[in-house]
């Protein structure tokens, strides 16, 4: 393993051990939650948009793998201060960056999680917070739930 990749690695574990945002934002504005019934992941994730569109607060909570979990916590670090578009933007990016051979996809500390896309049957922990956020961002209801298999 390369110096890179066991920092990489590191970089996930504590995540996973420490997640930043690991809460619900109560009072909310958009709220997801995501299931993978195969594995078990399982997070509501839970934000609060101002009325100019950035995101003020965000959190995700439940339980997962290591891989969700430090996944989850990067992306709410990341997150928190965007507007809706950029980090609408910054999902697909994400989404590129562990489903595709795209090299040039500017994700910054997120690029740890680059590895996952090597095991398969491990990008869905990845993207199931992703995809609660996207459907948390993007749907009009106040509340709803998302099912990856």
């Amino acid at each position: 393993m390369s110096n890179l990749e066991h920092l990489y690695q590191e970089m996930i574990l504590e995540h996973n051990k420490n997640p930043r945002h690991f809460q619900e934002v109560n009072p909310h504005t958009h709220y997801s939650h995501g299931h993978n019934p195969l594995c078990g992941d399982d997070y509501v994730v839970t934000l609060r948009v101002s009325s100019n569109h950035v995101i003020e607060e965000i959190g995700f909570k439940g339980d997962g793998c290591a891989i969700s979990k430090a996944s989850g916590s990067l992306m709410t670090q990341k997150l928190k201060g965007l507007t809706v578009e950029e980090a609408l933007e910054l999902k697909d990016n994400f989404i590129s960056l562990i489903t595709t051979d795209e090299e040039d996809v500017d994700v910054g500390k997120l690029i740890v999680l680059k590895g996952v896309k090597k095991f398969p049957v491990r990008v869905k922990c990845a993207l199931l917070v992703w995809r609660a956020l996207e459907d948390a961002l993007t749907e009009t209801s106040d509340s709803h739930e998302i099912t990856t298999e």
